[in-house]
């Protein structure tokens, strides 16, 4: 199976220079190949997308509105197809998938509001006669670089308000997991939207670098590792680009003493072992206030036993593969470095059984969850982003103590205290230097009518994702003062114009 662009309307039928493989990460086997774009693709597809900008921004809103209410319902029909792609691409169970469409679609309701959230402000009689307003305007054609992790959420965070607010848009999906962004592609054009609106993609650096250099992309979204989304932010605004790149995150779930401690120990096996840890919100530290530390970690490590690791397919698995072999020895890496290092290996999920699929050790990329208890911090496992099924128990003495780990840590994406003191959790909201910050919620991904992002390492510019500063990462703002003037002026004044 070959997997090309979507450009103009419809797939490429050009001739790529480079491929890559895709794989299906439960057997370790290549299911297809996917093109890579050349400048010349890019160039193509920025094309496509600033020819149509010239009517597309001119589409009223009622319009655009009735597109992405018939793309909603679109998605919605067809999420169970895009579920399976996304499983048999990324390796993630299908519980897990659809619920990954699901949220996108979020951001996809929100965008049918476009005409509420384009309203503008109006001052009448700002002077004598003059009346003021704003109003918000597409910045033009528009990009998207996007992670494996989420193939259908996080662009599905970016397109929907970039297209609804008068965008036309280019996507570089991960070439890892492609066939998603096509299938969305296909129901864009179904739900009626114009040729060239909305293009694909696919690629490596080349096409990424193609697309930070064009001079026609007026704004890049983008969503991967720290050092990506610096070099991304760094070489797209030196090409004069409006930027949002999100980074990497360590994301710390703090457990006081007087937490409902089965309540958290299931908080921290769902969200740090979710989608096989491969997600920025995953909770990748737990920091355990004395003195419960021995007690939480047993909790933990019996769930953990109980866990089915198996094919995302089969609807016994609970947690699927990792997405590539490289990326799965990798993560493994960390739990013998740790080793090595002092921690403690609570939990060595390369033991831990497989149900169905492949047998143990041969070719899907299978690692379970595991754990290092008596973590510090200057070892590779807590500094690194891992992203994947490894948590890392941290012990503090302390309230105060726990917060200065989670705001010494360079990531600020998201973060979690486990308490019953309502107090506690007040101060804890105002003192954590972080970006999204939940309370008994170990993963807190905003709705889609706030804004997702985090704080220093994880976010390079100033604009979060969704929600209202996504509705203003896609425009520009203009104010019009207008004055209407009486047929009976009183004539030329060449005066500085003050209030009378």
């Amino acid at each position: 199976m070959t997997i090309t662009h979507w450009i103009g309307g419809k797939p490429w039928d050009g001739e790529a220079e480079r491929h890559g493989d895709v794989y299906n990460p439960a057997t370790g086997q290549v299911s297809g190949q996917v093109d890579f774009a050349s400048p010349a693709e890019v160039e193509l597809a920025v094309q496509a997308a600033k020819d149509a900008f010239v009517t597309w921004r001119r589409v009223s809103l009622a319009r655009r509105a009735s597109v992405l209410f018939a793309f909603r319902e679109l998605v919605r029909a067809r999420t169970a197809e895009l579920a399976r792609l996304i499983t048999d691409e990324h390796g993630k169970v299908t519980a897990d998938a659809a619920g990954e469409v699901a949220r996108g679609l979020e951001v996809v309701d929100f965008a049918c509001g476009i005409p509420h959230l384009l309203k503008g402000g109006f001052s009448e009689n700002v002077s004598t006669g003059v009346d003021s307003y704003s109003i918000r305007q597409p910045v033009g054609v528009v990009a998207g670089i996007t992670p494996f992790n989420f193939p259908a959420m996080v662009p599905m965070w970016m397109f929907p308000l970039a297209i609804a607010c008068g965008n036309t848009f280019v996507l570089k999906p991960s070439e890892k997991d492609p066939s998603a962004s096509l299938l969305l592609a296909s129901l864009w054009a179904e739900a009626g939207l114009p040729d060239g609106v909305f293009n694909v993609v696919h690629g490596d650096k080349v096409a990424v670098d193609a697309i930070l250099q064009h001079p026609d992309i007026k704004a890049v979204s983008f969503v991967g590792s720290t050092p990506i989304a610096r070099y991304v932010y760094e070489n797209g605004t030196k090409a004069g680009k409006r930027v949002q790149a999100l980074g990497g995150a360590k994301n710390h779930m703090v457990v006081l003493p007087d937490a409902d401690l089965d309540l958290a120990a299931d908080a921290a096996v769902s969200a740090g072992f979710g989608s096989a840890g491969e997600r920025c919100m995953a909770v990748s530290v737990l920091v355990a206030v004395d003195p419960i530390g021995d007690e939480l970690v047993a909790r933990i490590r019996d769930r953990v036993a109980n866990l089915r690791i198996g094919p995302g397919s089969d609807e016994r698995s609970e947690m699927g593969p990792l997405v590539t072999g490289p990326h799965r020895d990798k993560v493994a890496s960390y739990l013998d470095s740790g080793v090595r290092q002092g921690a403690t290996l609570a939990v060595d999920g390369r033991a831990h059984p497989v149900i169905g699929g492949t047998p143990r050790n041969q070719e899907g990329f299978w690692l379970g969850p595991s754990v290092l208890d008596h973590v510090t911090p200057e070892m590779s496992c807590y500094t690194d982003e891992i992203f994947g099924p490894v948590l890392s128990v941290l012990r503090a003495p302390s309230y105060d103590a726990a917060v200065r780990l989670v705001n010494d840590s360079p990531y600020g994406n998201g973060v979690a205290i486990f308490t019953s003191d309502g107090g506690a959790a007040r101060q804890f909201v105002s003192e954590a230097e972080i970006g999204m910050v939940g309370v008994n919620v170990p993963i807190p991904v905003p709705m889609a009518y706030y804004s997702f992002g985090g704080w220093k390492a994880s976010l390079f510019g100033d604009t979060h994702v969704h929600g209202t500063e996504g509705v203003h990462f896609y425009t520009r703002g203009k104010v019009v003062t207008s004055r209407w003037p009486d047929p009976s002026h009183g004539g030329v004044n060449l005066g500085f114009p003050v209030n009378t």
